[in-house]
């Protein structure tokens, strides 16, 4: 009987789901809604039955499951697995390990979901396996992972590779979730391009295809690729800030692959392009021209593979 890995990928919305054989290769996938309701107290309990359920569909019960590697939003305390702090889902100080291993019976590995999609886009994805790798993932937020020589740096509290949260802007920034103003999460994020964009448009003088259209990161992008100029602009300005917060980043760690994730990386080409021309400006010379830039290979999957990673490392030591 082939034995699995359970990766899980735990956001406010949705939990991933999926077993994973020994190799990497997704037997399963599914997905059940984020109860939050009484600040998350039915999240582990609801993770717990859709797993059972599953096995009991794919036969062979709980002897075909060895592990389970799951990603949660927030800093983790890497040995005990608790989560310090994930304000969508209402946990503070929450001992996530704890609570799935007592109710599986199964070894459990904790870690930040953007980390676990790092591990997931290494293993299986863009990163194609190389041991020094920046993942930046840019969504309603931005996220970061670092691997160096094959591990995940999680720092003193479990806040490494926050990448999102390099202060860009040291005076007069936009405010940030964090707490913060000037953050890369505020310019390099969706939310961070539509708030770009809508400056300009409110002072803009010149025509544009963004006047009086619902604006979104994905029709910035769209709109710099057909050549308006103010769309250019706003395109510019994001890639050159990301691509100097990664050359920051990168001239610390030297990676060999730096792969870009999230919704917006939808955007293909154009951004994958300028951050890596901003970024060549930028990093040490040396850094610079070991260092490739790439967009992410793995999408939603990314997170579950990456968790499955985790629960590997959990059987292999």
């Amino acid at each position: 009987m082939e034995q699995w890995l359970a990766g899980i990928d735990l956001g406010g919305t949705t939990i991933k789901m999926a077993f994973v054989t020994l190799d990497g290769d997704i037997v399963h996938k599914w997905e059940i809604p984020t109860n939050k309701a009484e600040r998350g107290a039915h999240i582990v309990a609801d993770i717990v039955r859709s797993l059972r359920e599953r096995q009991d569909q794919a036969g062979g019960g709980n002897g075909r499951l060895l592990a389970i590697g799951i990603g949660a939003p927030g800093p983790v305390q890497e040995e005990s697995g608790m989560l310090y702090e994930t304000v969508n889902l209402g946990w503070t100080n929450y001992p996530l390990k704890q609570e799935l291993e007592a109710a599986t019976g199964l070894p459990v590995a904790v870690d930040n979901d953007a980390n676990i999609a790092a591990l997931g886009e290494m293993w299986k994805g863009a990163g194609g396996g190389a041991r020094h790798l920046l993942f930046v993932t840019l969504g309603t937020g931005v996220g970061g992972g670092v691997i160096a020589n094959g591990a995940i740096v999680r720092g003193t509290n479990g806040a490494g590779g926050e990448i999102g949260h390099m202060t860009m802007i040291p005076e007069g920034g936009a405010p940030c979730n964090c707490g913060k103003t000037g953050c890369l999460e505020t310019i390099a994020s969706a939310t961070g391009i539509v708030r770009i964009a809508s400056e300009k448009l409110a002072v803009a003088k010149r025509p544009s295809v963004l006047h009086g259209g619902d604006i979104s990161a994905k029709a910035v992008f769209d709109a710099a690729k057909a050549g308006d100029p103010l769309a250019v602009e706003v395109v510019d300005e994001v890639t050159r800030y990301l691509g100097l917060a990664l050359a920051n980043a990168a001239d610390v760690v030297n990676p060999q692959k730096i792969v870009i994730g999230g919704g917006v990386s939808r955007a293909g080409d154009i951004l994958v392009e300028r951050v890596a021309h901003h970024f060549c400006r930028f990093a040490f010379p040396r850094v610079a021209a070991g260092a490739e830039v790439v967009l992410a290979t793995l999408g939603n999957d990314a997170g579950v593979i990456g968790g499955a990673w985790l629960a590997k490392t959990l059987i292999e030591g």
